[in-house]
């Protein structure tokens, strides 16, 4: 069977104007409308609320830096190696945003929209299974742990807070109260929610899909590896990297 030919309900230009989604660049974008607004609404294909746009701009705050992790790291040795393109380091660094760091809202999401299917009076119970499942397999509870921020996550709460204020809190937040309760009792001690199992059940609230949710930590961190950049322009640090991991992982003759 033939596929059916395609069509794209995101972009087209005329000699005049860029037509985005309906709207023109020219005329009701540019100048009117945040980056913020501006993703959201590519995403979703509707712009956010006043209070929507506060609880994402605060998620791409968050997610953009954490020092130098896997990510900043690619990204300074790859740019100290090719600095005619920056842009490579840059996706470098982007190929470290996954399921270990940064970008576990995914996981955490999956989880959260298990206990939202159910019904409201059964959700404790589907928490309860879960968390009772991953801790006898000893598999890390996605958007649960930190290895820095312990006993809690100093993030989480304040986005929690905002999100609360801003009326965005929703079935999804209270999955993850109830999840994180779970955890606790399943390990008889406590655990941090930490800041990307936050933004799994803010983004799964504002109704952003959850294959899609990952996208928005590779849009934070960009901006955070460009930091990493400028600063690798000013005081170069690839080469000291290269040879303290040469130092640290000596060489170990075979028999």
């Amino acid at each position: 069977m033939k596929a059916q030919k395609p069509t794209t309900r995101i972009s087209t230009h005329t000699n005049d104007d860029i037509e985005i989604r309906g709207k023109s660049l020219i005329r009701d974008l540019i100048g009117k409308r945040s980056f913020t607004e501006m993703l959201f609404f590519h995403v979703t294909e509707r712009f956010p609320s006043p209070g929507e746009t506060r609880v994402v701009d605060a998620i791409l705050v968050t997610l953009m830096e954490h020092g130098l992790t896997p990510s900043a790291i690619a990204a300074r040795m790859v740019y100290g190696s090719s600095p005619e393109a920056l842009q490579s380091g840059i996706a470098a660094g982007l190929l470290a945003v996954a399921s270990r760091f940064v970008g576990t809202m995914e996981e955490c999401a999956g989880l959260l929209a298990q206990i939202v299917a159910a019904p409201e009076a059964a959700r404790s119970g589907v928490a309860q299974r879960l968390a009772e499942q991953m801790c006898a397999a000893r598999t890390p509870v996605p958007g649960f742990g930190h290895h820095l921020h312990r006993p809690d996550d100093p993030r989480t709460p304040v986005l929690l807070k905002l999100a609360a204020e801003e009326g965005v809190a929703g079935a999804h937040v209270a999955a993850l109260g109830t999840l994180a309760h779970s955890v606790d009792a399943a390990l008889g001690r406590h655990i941090t929610v930490n800041a990307t199992g936050a933004v799994a059940a803010l983004l799964g609230d504002l109704g952003v899909p959850t294959a899609l949710m990952r996208g928005f930590a590779v849009v934070s961190r960009a901006g955070g590896l460009l930091g990493h950049i400028a600063e690798e322009r000013r005081t170069p640090s690839m080469r000291y990297i290269w040879e303290t991991v040469e130092d640290a992982v000596p060489y170990s003759r075979p028999d």
